[in-house]
């Protein structure tokens, strides 16, 4: 009876679950996001490394996460920034509906908004963290935020503008044709995620 209870036990945690969210860029338009899932016990700081990843930041600049009254990242108390690392996404955005936010690079201030769809059970078989889709490509770094990225985009579809071929060079491109800003590939995004993911129920 013992052994029948021991073959039927899912090598999972108990009670473990995932995180379904949507990450939209604010003031991005159109939107650049990303539909994630992600364990439900990853600490700011793990999910920090995740939104690097799906994204393509680069992870040159400051960043935190904002949970109403309190504020999570690289501890810091004249900031008043707790560690990330001392809280799970679970016990900050528990439910259904629940918002953080996170911002990345105090000077450019990229705020992103995060918005939790689904707590669910883990599939098995899959590794965690995943993107399920998104939209659009990341800005580059150091671009100005999102209107300097506005105005970017602006001068690079304008070859007679007087900084087209300034900003082609600050970006290392031969041609404005070589930055897409509605590029988006799941697989590509996937393939970053890798090295962070776990499979949490074994098939």
């Amino acid at each position: 009876m013992a052994n029948g209870k021991s073959a039927k036990t899912p090598q999972t945690a108990p009670g473990q679950t995932v995180h379904k969210f949507k990450i939209t860029l604010q003031d991005s338009r159109p939107a650049i996001w990303r539909r994630l899932e992600v364990p439900s016990d990853i600490t700011l700081r793990e999910l920090h490394d995740v939104i690097q990843a799906a994204f393509g930041w680069e992870d040159y600049h400051m960043w935190a996460f904002e949970t109403g009254r309190d504020r999570y990242g690289a501890a810091d108390r004249d900031l008043g920034i707790r560690s990330a690392a001392s809280k799970q996404l679970r016990q900050v955005a528990p439910h259904t509906g629940d918002r953080l936010r996170y911002t990345y690079d105090f000077g450019d201030d990229w705020e992103h908004d995060i918005l939790i769809e689904d707590v669910t059970p883990p599939e098995a078989g899959t590794a965690y963290p995943r993107c399920l889709t998104g939209r659009r490509a990341c800005p580059p770094e150091d671009c100005g935020g999102i209107w300097g990225y506005d105005y970017l985009i602006e001068i690079l579809a304008d070859p007679r503008h007087e900084e087209h071929e300034d900003r082609l060079e600050w970006l290392g491109l031969d041609s404005a044709d070589q930055f897409d800003p509605a590029a988006f590939d799941a697989a590509q995004v996937n393939s970053a995620l890798s090295t962070l993911a776990t499979v949490l129920v074994k098939n």
